[in-house]
């Protein structure tokens, strides 16, 4: 699914609401803790693959509905079949599974997650895989896989989470696969801030985002993925071409003729 407006999507398997640059996925499944299941998972990977390609959406806010953020995967429509399945099938939904963290990643505009309650498995990585996260005092994330008998290594969560929290806790965390409470989180840089209202601070930093120069947000978001793999000297030369790049743009002009003139500068993302 290739497109260049995505405000009018019609989502299947939860819920989308978009205005003014900023899209909203709501996790919709409360009576089970927003669990996810095979469709939802695949929508959700089409969705983020789409937003690359998106010219009307610059951030991108994920909540769960009713208290919580998200259960993982759903234990009957996802855990029980797994049990059943033969080591192609197996890889084939593990390698989808992976599909979803890599298009989170891979789209240009900011994601943010709002996180309230229960925040495990799949839930633990969708927000481990955000840019941002901005959690309820209630919230607890468990990367749980260990307790059901499966490695921590799942959906790149041995290579992303030792960079937000680092090794030592990251182990820590896929190891005893326990919960880590809101507090915890904001301390080891997991969580930006708790707050009361997450997904209203989600959603102010999400229009802030929108308001700036979101051609130039989208070259931040691609030069933090890809300097992960590269030697400093690598990262400051590719940082060098991405910022002659944004140079050329009419935002940067608009940003200097604000300043002359000492006004703000209205960016309209080009």
């Amino acid at each position: 699914m290739q497109t260049t407006q995505l405000a009018d999507y019609k989502a299947t398997h939860f819920l989308w609401e978009a205005a003014d640059g900023v899209a909203t996925i709501t996790l919709n499944r409360p009576e089970r803790k927003n669990p996810l299941t095979f469709d939802s998972y695949a929508e959700l990977r089409d969705l983020f693959r789409a937003l690359v390609y998106a010219e009307d959406i610059h951030a991108v806010v994920i909540r769960g509905s009713g208290g919580n953020f998200c259960s993982g995967g759903d234990v009957h429509e996802i855990i029980g079949p797994l049990t059943k399945m033969n080591m192609q099938q197996l890889l084939a939904f593990t390698r989808m599974t992976g599909d979803l963290v890599k298009a989170m990643r891979a789209c240009r505009q900011p994601v943010i997650s709002a996180v309230e309650g229960i925040c495990a498995g799949a839930g633990a990585i969708i927000a481990m895989s955000s840019d941002l996260r901005y959690a309820a005092p209630d919230a607890k994330v468990a990367f749980l896989f260990n307790r059901v008998g499966l490695a921590g290594c799942d959906m790149g969560a041995c290579a992303i989470l030792p960079r937000i929290i680092g090794q030592g806790r990251a182990s820590e965390l896929l190891y005893s696969g326990r919960s880590l409470k809101a507090d915890e989180g904001e301390r080891w840089g997991f969580f930006n801030t708790v707050s009361d209202d997450p997904f209203g601070a989600a959603m102010a930093m999400a229009q802030g985002i929108t308001r700036g120069p979101t051609f130039a947000n989208g070259i931040t978001k691609t030069q933090l993925q890809q300097e992960w793999n590269m030697s400093v000297d690598q990262a400051i030369e590719a940082e060098a071409q991405a910022q002659a790049l944004c140079m050329q743009t009419g935002d940067f002009v608009r940003a200097y003729n604000a300043f002359v003139e000492k006004k703000s500068p209205v960016f309209e993302g080009n």
